[in-house]
Order: C-alpha cells, then sequence, then structure tokens
C-alpha cells in the first residue's frame, strides 16, 4: 500500500517538473526580474484580499450546506476552510478535503462522513459553476487567428467535464434515492477486485450518502447560489488585479479563459501546489493573447504564489490558534 502511494507522489513530482522545464526554456532571467520588479505590487495585495474573500465565501456556503446538521459558527467553518486549503497546496492527492473535514468534525463534533459528503455538494456547486463560466467563455470570447487547436482543447475539455459532472450527479441522485440497489450495482462492478476493496467502499459509500441532507428552505438555496457566484466573482478579480500589476489589461472574457484553464491544470496529478501545471497553463492562456513570454512567466508565478504562500501562512496560524498538530494532518493521510 505505502508502495502504491509513493509511486503517485513521484508520478506527480515527474508531472510537474515536465511543465517546469517547458516554463523554464521560456524564460530569460534578467527580463524575468526586471518584470518581477516593476510590477505594481498593490494590485498583487488586492489579488491576495480577493482570493481570502473568496475563501471567507467558501465557509458561508458550507455553513448552509451543514445546516440541516447543525448551524455551525463562521468562527469554525473559515479555519477549517484555510486549514484545508493549506493541505491541498502542501499535500498530495488534494488531502486537503479531508483535512477540511476532519478539522471541523473535531472541533464541532460532527460526524466526519456527514462533513466529508457536504464538501462533495460544495464540489458540485463549484463544477456547475465553472461548466457556466466555461460556457460563457465558449459563446463570448473570439481568440485570435490561428488559435483554432486551443479553441478545440476547451470544447473538449468543457465536454469531459461536463459529462464526468452529469455521471456524479446521476451516480449521487441514484444512491440517495435507491440506496441498496446501487449499493448492489457497485458490488456487481468490483467483483473483479479484491474481496477486501468492496467490503470497504460499500459500507463507506452507504454511510457517505446518509450524510448528504439539504435544507429545503428557498433562502438557504439562494443563500448557495449567491455564495457560489460570490466565489467565483472573487477569484476572477484575483486573476484581473494580477494581470494589472504587470500593466496587462484584457477583455473580462480573457480573465475567464485564463481561470478556466487554471481549473483545468489543477486537475492534472502533479506535486503538492499545483506546481508546474499550474505555471504553465496560465503562460500558455497568456500567450494566446499576444502576451510577451517574459511577462506571462512573470504573470504565472506571481498569481500561483497569491494562491499558494498566503494561505499557507494562515493555515499554520489557525493550526497553532486551534491546537492542531502536523502530525494530526498526517494521521488524516495515513486513515485515508
Amino acid at each position: 500500500m505505502r508502495t502504491k502511494i509513493d509511486l503517485k507522489f513521484w508520478l506527480g513530482i515527474a508531472v510537474s517538473l515536465f511543465f517546469m522545464v517547458l516554463l523554464l526554456t521560456k524564460i530569460d532571467f534578467l527580463l524575468l526580474g526586471s518584470a518581477l520588479r516593476s510590477a505594481d505590487y498593490r494590485y498583487v495585495l488586492l489579488a491576495v484580499c480577493f482570493t481570502f474573500f473568496s475563501y471567507f465565501l467558501r465557509a458561508v456556503r458550507w455553513r448552509y450546506l451543514l445546516i440541516h446538521e447543525k448551524t455551525v459558527p463562521l468562527s469554525s467553518l473559515f479555519p477549517a476552510t484555510i486549514i484545508g486549503y493549506m493541505a491541498n497546496n502542501l499535500l498530495p492527492a488534494r488531502l486537503g478535503e479531508f483535512v477540511r473535514a476532519y478539522t471541523l468534525a473535531e472541533r464541532e463534533q460532527l460526524e466526519t462522513p456527514s462533513v466529508f459528503a457536504s464538501l462533495v455538494i460544495d464540489r458540485l456547486f463549484d463544477g456547475f459553476s465553472v461548466l457556466l463560466l466555461l460556457t460563457v467563455t465558449l459563446f463570448t470570447l473570439r481568440l485570435p487567428a490561428g488559435m483554432d487547436d486551443a479553441a478545440l482543447a476547451l470544447r473538449v475539455g468543457g465536454a469531459i467535464m461536463f459529462l464526468l459532472y452529469c455521471a456524479v450527479v446521476l451516480f449521487l441522485y441514484l444512491l440517495k434515492r435507491q440506496t441498496m440497489r446501487t449499493l448492489s450495482a457497485v458490488g456487481y462492478v468490483l467483483k473483479p477486485f479484491p474481496k477486501r476493496f468492496s467490503d470497504t467502499l460499500i459500507p463507506l459509500l452507504g454511510s457517505f450518502i446518509g450524510g448528504i441532507r439539504l435544507s429545503q428552505r428557498m433562502g438557504h438555496g439562494v443563500a448557495l447560489v449567491a455564495t457560489s457566484a460570490g466565489i467565483w466573482l472573487f477569484c476572477l478579480l484575483s486573476v484581473d488585479m494580477t494581470l494589472r500589476s504587470f500593466n496587462v489589461h484584457l477583455p473580462v472574457t480573457a480573465s475567464i479563459f485564463i481561470l478556466i484553464l487554471l481549473v483545468f491544470a489543477v486537475m492534472v496529478p502533479a506535486s503538492p501546489g499545483y506546481i508546474g501545471t499550474y505555471h504553465y497553463a496560465c503562460y500558455k492562456g497568456l500567450s494566446v493573447f499576444g502576451v510577451p513570454e517574459t511577462t506571462s512567466v512573470s504573470v504565472a508565478l506571481i498569481m500561483h504564489g497569491t494562491g499558494f504562500f498566503p494561505v499557507i501562512i494562515a493555515g499554520v496560524y489557525y493550526l497553532w490558534k486551534n491546537k492542531i498538530s502536523l502530525n494530526e494532518l498526517q494521521g488524516v493521510e495515513k486513515a485515508r
């Protein structure tokens, strides 16, 4: 089991190194240093603030996803959210979602499966939001001539994401409405695998789906939609502020295009923190609009940094404040 986890980790490192090497071949380090020194870091500070506003709205949305279980205070939800995103930057395989669920469950005496189930719904809201942004981009963004490959890649990525999204929603719907039949079907599909695998997974699915209980109040539904819109608005503003810091002024549809590329990039299995894949996606997205290579790389470095270092610092602070040790987080990784 340990070997398998190490294999995934080193494969992610290899993917990140591959994309970083591709990026490094484009860099003139003297020009890069000059571009970084000339940036207007007031906009970068705004980008960091907008990133944390999006995290705060994620905590608010999470509150409404859990409201059927308990009215959880934001003083618990926001730190757990920050700790989870810190863990996503530091641990492989997006373990931050498990850390986020564990942190809140321990603090508020909630059942971990119920908390984790709420995060699955949280991600479904994100998936729907990204699909909506992608639709807007496909119908409004006019890519420069000769960018047919980029347009095709965007359409193919959107189609794959849409199909995956529909498959997950359908599976969860069947699991909730026809729990026993769906679990039986899962057991049938898992027959070729070792029996201990199905013996572990099927009870977990039953426990997980039992934890999905959404409020039926219209006001709560409106709050979920409004916070989702706010989350992605502030993500978009963070991208736009970083571009402005390097005096890059693009239409809002271009910023949406770059944001979507970054969402696709973090889905690629890579090293913790999405190093390499994130940078290369940002660089390629800016190149589409004729932004010089040195500026594109500078933007990629700063944009990644604004989402990486501040949340780690904030996450370490909340770990200290809540008296959570790094050993506990490693325990979550092993438990998974």
